[in-house]
């Protein structure tokens, strides 16, 4: 296989920005010279930082059985062009549901040959699949997924504690993590949102963060009893920061992820009626998002990650706005380096920014002896990109299915300018391009 040579004056190696030339053959990093010496022979990134590709553990495919809300196609384009290398896909919104093997093989079909990036999965637990546990961690999914409060799919309904106690020893004996949704709803705080459907107040106070606070509690406790890893996905209540850092201080399995909406985006400036702004737990107040990220500076919460959840106009509800009624998520998938960095940039520094969407999610994926990081033997997945340049991504340019999110055309900063699977440049994206993406399961 031809070699290909990369030089930059900023190439992420060990934590540090340094001139740097990495060597690809054969799908893995090499050879890696430090220097400014420019080779014969390589592609002269100039100052563009190149750096392990981007990792997002948290992604809503939803193919099969809803292709029409986003597919492995569509997905693993955007990812690409978002300089994600590696996605893993989560167990609900495809039909079936990843609650069995069966399942994850019909979920193997439906991706053959469409993956432009490297995509893992998740398994699911719901009421009663307990004992499919053990199969799926055979299966090679990277964990299990679970919620506490509807799904929002009705084939996917909420574990219960009974669910927790029988499946979480078994993931504990595996070394499985058990993602959760943590919200735990009581009745009685839709009211304002029936009366006004269009107030994002009312809807911000449907989902209040005692709901959430409780089921982090409650997984925390869980967490103690079985020893089994826990990760709280896409936390939202800063009220729940103090009880995931005792956890980790008391030494429990416990990692946490947010999301760039989460960060970038305040309640105080999100329009009425603009559905595309929901998610749940839903975007809160300027106040909480600013400890939501002192918590990623503190290592509170581990990483990021987008949450893609996408959905077509109609369940969206974009004409009626009636945020009752819309489906809860944000598509995301393509913006997250761009997204995460704008919003952190004022935060922290560059060189603590990259290891958040790329050696912790390889960390928590069990990935970090391959990918994660610039090592020779690793694998030749990077991204090269400007993280100095404004940018603002039009619908045009959006490799989702559908092109519905908060992010087009809204300001950021981070311009990719090349992406790199297996060794090959996926930029500018060409259906005669030989797809380079594979399957990750877990050892």
């Amino acid at each position: 296989m031809t070699q290909t040579i990369l030089f930059s004056q900023r190439c992420f190696l060990e934590g540090t920005l340094l001139p740097a030339t990495v060597y690809l053959r054969e799908g893995r990093i090499e050879k890696i010279v430090e220097g400014d010496a420019l080779p014969e022979g390589a592609t002269d990134l100039g100052s563009a930082v190149l750096m392990p590709g981007v990792i997002d553990a948290h992604v809503h495919i939803n193919e099969p059985g809803r292709t029409d809300w986003e597919g492995f196609e569509t997905a693993t384009d955007a990812a690409a062009k978002g300089g994600i290398t590696v996605l893993v896909d989560m167990p609900l919104n495809s039909a079936p549901v990843t609650t069995s093997v069966p399942a994850l093989q019909q979920k193997l079909d439906a991706s053959s040959g469409k993956l432009r990036v490297h995509v893992g999965f998740y398994g699911g637990l719901v009421p009663g699949n307990a004992p499919e546990m053990e199969a799926l961690a055979a299966a090679g999914v990277l964990g299990i997924k679970a919620f506490l409060t509807h799904s929002g799919i009705d084939d996917f309904p909420n574990a219960t504690e009974a669910d927790l106690h029988a499946a979480m020893p078994v993931l504990a004996k595996m070394g499985l993590p058990l993602l959760v949704h943590c919200e735990l709803d009581e009745p009685g705080t839709t009211e304002a949102l029936q009366q006004n459907t269009s107030s994002y107040n009312a809807y911000l106070s449907s989902r209040p963060k005692e709901w959430e606070n409780k089921a982090v509690q409650l997984m925390i406790d869980k967490c103690r009893r079985h020893r089994c890893r826990v990760h709280i996905v896409h936390v939202s209540s800063a009220e729940a920061l103090p009880l995931i850092a005792a956890a980790k201080k008391e030494g429990l399995p416990i990692t946490a992820e947010t999301a760039p909406h989460y960060i970038l985006f305040n309640a105080e400036d999100v329009p009425d009626g603009q559905t595309m702004y929901k998610c749940a737990p839903p975007i809160r107040e300027r106040a909480n998002n600013e400890l939501l990220k002192e918590a990623l500076c503190a290592g509170t919460l581990d990483f990021l990650a987008t949450d893609h959840s996408p959905a077509p106009p109609s369940i969206k509800e974009l004409e009626s706005g009636n945020l009752a009624k819309a489906w809860g998520g944000i598509a995301g998938l393509q913006f997250l380096l761009p997204a995460g960095w704008t919003a952190l940039k004022e935060t922290m520094t560059l060189e603590d920014f990259i290891p958040l969407v790329t050696a912790a999610p390889a960390r928590f994926l069990g990935l970090d002896d391959r990918k994660g990081q610039l090592r020779v033997g690793f694998d030749a997945d990077l991204v090269a990109w400007h993280p100095e340049a404004p940018v603002r991504i039009s619908a045009a340019e959006v490799a989702h299915r559908h092109k519905i999110s908060p992010y087009i055309d809204h300001p950021l900063f981070g311009r990719i300018a090349q992406t790199w699977v297996g060794g090959a440049p996926q930029l500018p994206l060409s259906g005669t391009q030989q797809k380079q993406g594979k399957w990750l399961f877990r050892k």
